[in-house]
């Protein structure tokens, strides 16, 4: 028998959210949907269902750290397709995006019937890009960011939590985990990235941020 379809919506801003909803809900038979605001909603979701087929994911979403959760989200969870939405529609963010392991990348200027046939594209196994945005070329990642993605996912995770101003003794709590732990991880993170502290360590993971030129643009 056939599990029911099941897709996770990562945005933050409700109207289009629910737009998604309508939109999934219509075109999609028995299609399960969960909603997160924030990459915490997200992670909380993924824990419960770790094996949803398909997350959209907005890259701005409150603590997403540019392209590290598409990062983390990657590495953690290598079987589901993501589909960046994004309103940044310009041609190093789309690039980075499929570089990072995006199956498809929708601009949220698309039509619904095209958001359709982009997330039937994905699901079916095959990427999607916008048209008209010709052709996009896998961006080659600089060495820190090539250090950064080599992380692995609970390595990726902490330094996502440094940058969010955690303590050791809060990163153990949330985890799980004892603050030694968290202490030994620090250390193998510092040795990869080639740092000495912390905020050297969120500095390097800055780097995959979204361009703030083309995030201005999009926010007008």
């Amino acid at each position: 028998m056939l599990q029911p379809l099941k897709i996770i919506i990562a945005d933050d801003h409700p109207l289009f959210r629910q737009a998604l909803v309508n939109i999934l809900t219509v075109h999609f038979d028995g299609v399960s949907l969960y909603e997160a605001e924030t990459v915490a909603e997200l992670d909380g979701i993924l824990k419960v269902h770790p094996d949803a087929d398909l997350l959209l994911l907005d890259l701005n979403i409150p603590k997403a750290h540019g392209f590290n959760t598409l990062v983390n989200i990657r590495n953690c969870h290598a079987q589901m397709g993501v589909v960046v939405i994004s309103g940044q529609e310009d041609k190093n963010t789309i690039g980075k995006s499929m570089s990072f392991g995006a199956m498809g990348f929708i601009p949220k200027s698309t039509s619904a019937d095209n958001m359709v046939k982009a997330i039937s594209a994905v699901l079916s196994g095959r990427q999607w890009l916008p048209s008209g945005c010709g052709s996009i070329e896998a961006i080659e990642a600089d060495s820190m960011t090539s250090k950064i993605v080599s992380l692995s996912p609970r390595q990726h995770r902490i330094l996502m939590m440094f940058a969010d101003g955690l303590l050791n003794k809060q990163i153990a709590y949330e985890l799980g985990l004892s603050e030694a732990t968290i202490k030994a991880h620090a250390s193998a993170i510092f040795l990869k990235l080639g740092v000495h502290t912390r905020t050297q360590a969120v500095i390097a993971m800055n780097q995959l941020q979204l361009d703030k030129h083309s995030l201005d643009t999009a926010l007008g």
